[in-house]
């Protein structure tokens, strides 16, 4: 297990099962993916398609992928799902910011989102 309670997603089928169960939300930065999964587990996966850009460009947007989910997701998304983040064309030269707004954005829309809201985070009324 993943430091912060969330595991990785590894094998092929997992990440077929999750794109299989059509619960999806694309923002600008990334496209998050769900499926029930293991009950009281967080899992996550990772990819970035050609699409994304080179080598460099596909590494990177994994990397931001990554240290989002590390930042987000043990604590505000729901366990006993499977997430897959997908990056997209913008995702490697995006806003940091931007992206973490894209994320909490998405788990909030699929009603996955658990914890105080963001705003409320950020000390806004």
């Amino acid at each position: 297990m993943a430091s912060g309670g969330v595991d990785r997603l590894r094998r092929r089928a997992d990440y077929l099962r999750v794109q299989a169960a059509e619960r999806r939300v694309a923002l600008p930065g990334l496209l998050l993916q769900v499926a029930p999964g293991p009950t009281g587990s967080r899992r996550i996966g990772f990819t970035a398609s050609r699409k994304v850009g080179n080598a460099v460009a596909r590494n990177r947007a994994r990397r931001r992928l990554k240290a989002l989910a590390a930042e987000i997701m043990p604590g505000h998304a729901a366990a006993g799902h499977d997430y897959v983040l997908v990056a997209r064309k913008a995702t490697p030269s995006r806003d940091y910011a931007a992206l973490r707004r894209d994320l909490e954005s998405a788990l909030r829309r699929l009603k996955l989102w658990q914890g105080e809201t963001p705003d409320a985070a950020s000390g806004a009324a």
